[in-house]
Parts: C-alpha cells; sequence; structure tokens
C-alpha cells in the first residue's frame, strides 16, 4: 500500500500560566481544539478520529482521561486512540495522528494533547516505587543533572553556555503571546545571578509547570491542498525507543535519539540537517539539552553543540533558529509540550508564527524526548509537499 501524503491544516494552544482556574479539564482541551478547528476551517462533521496524549495518569490522578474527555473532544461514535510515552507524548501523537492519515484509514484527524499540572503533583508522582522499576526520588532536575555534568566533562564546555541557552528561549518567549514565561528583561547576569538547584542546572534555567493543551488537525492530500496560504506537510516522522538502564547505556547522547534522528533524515530525504533545515523546535527542558540535542540529532559532530549554541546560530536570527517560539524552557505543560513544538514547526512553514517567525522557513523539525531520555518522537514539516 502506497504511503499517503499528510498534512497539518490548522493548529491550536491555550493560553499557558501556573493555574489556569478558570477553566475544567476538558475545558483546557476545547480551548485548544476549538483554535485548531477554527485555524483549520474545519467543523466536527468533517472529524473522522481523534487521538489524545496525556503523560502518566498519576500526574492528576485521573485514570484512562481518555474516557471522561471523549465528549468534550467530540469523539462520541468516532475512533478515539490514546497515547502514552511520558515527557514525549505530545510528539508521539502527532506521529500516530499522522500515522493515520499516511495509512489512508482517516481523511481528517484531530489530535490534542495536555497537562493541567496544578492539578496534580508530577514530582510525587515520578518519586513512588513502581513494580519492578526504579523511582526517580529527586524529580527530573535531579536526575538529567548528573547527564548536563558528565556532558560538560566530555566536551570542555564553558559553565556559561546554559545562561545563554536560557536569555535566548526566555527573549524569543516574549514574542509568544500563549508562553507562560514571557521575560523579555531577562540578562546573562540575571540567570547566572539565580539559585543553584541542581549542579549545574540553575532556577533561570530550568521549564516551569504549565497548564496548558495544544491541538492540531491533519488531513490528507486533498485537505492539504484545499489550506488557503499551504498547509504544512508532514515529510517525515521517527519514533525511537531504549530501556532506561542497561550495560553501556549511554544517557549523554542516547542511540535511540540519534536513530529517531537518522531515521527521519533518510525519510526526508535530508543529507546535510545543520544546511537544509531551516527551524529546530527541540525539547528543552533545562538549558544544557540544547547543545547535547543539537550533537544527538546530527546537527553537528559529539563535542561540538556547545560551540554551535555560543556562535549564536540558534538565535532567531541564526542559521540554524532553535525554539523560536521560547520552547520547553518557557512553556511546560508536560503532556503537550511535545506536541507544541509539533505544531510550533508547522506554524513556521504555514507562516503563521507571527513575531518570532523565521523569514524564508521552508522545512522545520519538532522534537520530543520523554523519561529518562528514552523515548524519541521526531516530524519534519515543510512549505512544499514532499516529492514521491
Amino acid at each position: 500500500m502506497t504511503k499517503q501524503r499528510a498534512a497539518v491544516l490548522g493548529t491550536g494552544q491555550t493560553h499557558h500560566t501556573t493555574k489556569r482556574t478558570d477553566v475544567s479539564m476538558p475545558g483546557l482541551l476545547r480551548e485548544a481544539v476549538d483554535r485548531a478547528m477554527r485555524d483549520a476551517r474545519v467543523e466536527w462533521s468533517d472529524i473522522d478520529a481523534v487521538v489524545l496524549g496525556k503523560a502518566p495518569d498519576l500526574f492528576e490522578g485521573v485514570m484512562m482521561p481518555e474516557l471522561f474527555l471523549a465528549d468534550a473532544l467530540g469523539a462520541n461514535g468516532k475512533p478515539l486512540l490514546r497515547v502514552h510515552t511520558a515527557g514525549s507524548v505530545g510528539g508521539s501523537t502527532a506521529l500516530v495522528a499522522a500515522s493515520l492519515v499516511q495509512s489512508g484509514v482517516h481523511r481528517r484527524v484531530l489530535t490534542v494533547a495536555y497537562e493541567k499540572q496544578s492539578e496534580s503533583n508530577a514530582m510525587w508522582a515520578l518519586s513512588i516505587a513502581p513494580p519492578f522499576s526504579m523511582p526517580v526520588g529527586a524529580g527530573a532536575g535531579g536526575y538529567f543533572a548528573p547527564h548536563v555534568r558528565s556532558y560538560i566533562r566530555r566536551t570542555d564546555a564553558p559553565d556559561h553556555i546554559g545562561a545563554l541557552v536560557a536569555v535566548k528561549d526566555r527573549r524569543n518567549g516574549a514574542l509568544n503571546p500563549y508562553a507562560h514565561l514571557r521575560q523579555e528583561d531577562i540578562t546573562f547576569d540575571s540567570v547566572r545571578a539565580s539559585q543553584m538547584l541542581w549542579d549545574p542546572i540553575r532556577y533561570d534555567e530550568t521549564c516551569p509547570s504549565s497548564d496548558g493543551a495544544c491541538a492540531m488537525v491533519l488531513g490528507d492530500e486533498a485537505a492539504g491542498d484545499a489550506v488557503d496560504g499551504g498547509a504544512a506537510w508532514v515529510h517525515g516522522t521517527a519514533m525511537r525507543t531504549e530501556p532506561t538502564t542497561f550495560a553501556g547505556r549511554d544517557q549523554v547522547n542516547p542511540q535511540a535519539g540519534k536513530d529517531a534522528a537518522a531515521a527521519l533524515w533518510k525519510a526526508a530525504g535530508i543529507t546535510d540537517p545543520l544546511s537544509e533545515i531551516d527551524v529546530a523546535e527541540l525539547y528543552v527542558p533545562f538549558s544544557w539539552f540544547e547543545p547535547m540535542w543539537l550533537e544527538n540529532l546530527g546537527f553537528t559532530e559529539e563535542g561540538s553543540g556547545w560551540k554551535l549554541t555560543e556562535s549564536g546560530a540558534t538565535a532567531l536570527d541564526g542559521t540554524l533558529p532553535v525554539n523560536p517560539s521560547g520552547g520547553v524552557l518557557c512553556t511546560n505543560p508536560i503532556g503537550a509540550s511535545g506536541m507544541l513544538r509539533c505544531a510550533e514547526a508547522a506554524k513556521q512553514v504555514m507562516g503563521r508564527a507571527g513575531d518570532y517567525q523565521v523569514d524564508g522557513a521552508r522545512k522545520a523539525v519538532g522534537h520530543a524526548y520523554g523519561g529518562g531520555s528514552q523515548y524519541f518522537a521526531m516530524w519534519l514539516v515543510g512549505a512544499d509537499k514532499p516529492v514521491g
């Protein structure tokens, strides 16, 4: 069976903040869904299936939330799928939705991911001891800080690189009306003066805890051709995983991440990502992960990611703008954070990113990771229809 072309017809997201007490959980999702459907110019009758993404159920304590959210998502009488791959779930959910269109099963698919962290306790949920698994105990920051220290030792990266990323992303976020943190006055010195939380990660180098949701409508070739101003065409997708722990595992440069990127570049016909990709929305919850992922995904050779960051290449006006939306460092509704990366990539190639639009963006990457750097989901979208 020949793979069908798939395209993003429209995107929507909520306004993100620490506590969205003005809406219920279903109301939060509908805010994003309604915006995505308006952007795509579709009605409920146009939607053939719904794909929902959510991080661990324990984060809010609502088991199988897809069932209680079905009414709000217009899923009654329609196929409804739930996706869960820890923090990468938003990206994985977008890929599952795309696959339903690419396979020819559905013409138009609504996909949505969310987190309402104000009604949850992610630290507690990450610290329990599930059967046959080790608890994190220290939360995400405590888990990933040793990986950052290992990266610094391996590459001789200077200790100010994290602050450079934080300033860049937070200033980018100030241009994004939906971002949780919008700090146009943040400075290098203020980041360096902020409290050390998990050496070497400082307070201003960490993601916030956000309430929020993101949604997209994906469609087949005919639907994509009908988009006024042009759709975001899916050129390639890739998901890869690996166990949390095994002998010789490299948690600084995970094999699953390298494999996902290699598969994506091959699927999309990319031979030199650094010169061929116009925008990268990377999952960077702690600022040091920008240079780490630049290496992991093959934008630069091992040991040189921090040099690319320090050169200014990843700035909004650089040769490879990374996280022009502000990224996870500005907005982090965990279940939706990966989908936001995919949706923001789509907005760039559709020319709908507003004040943080990258001039001439034709190809953009959305990237998500989750768990102990073990789940990876990526897609590449373009302004032009993929060949073949």
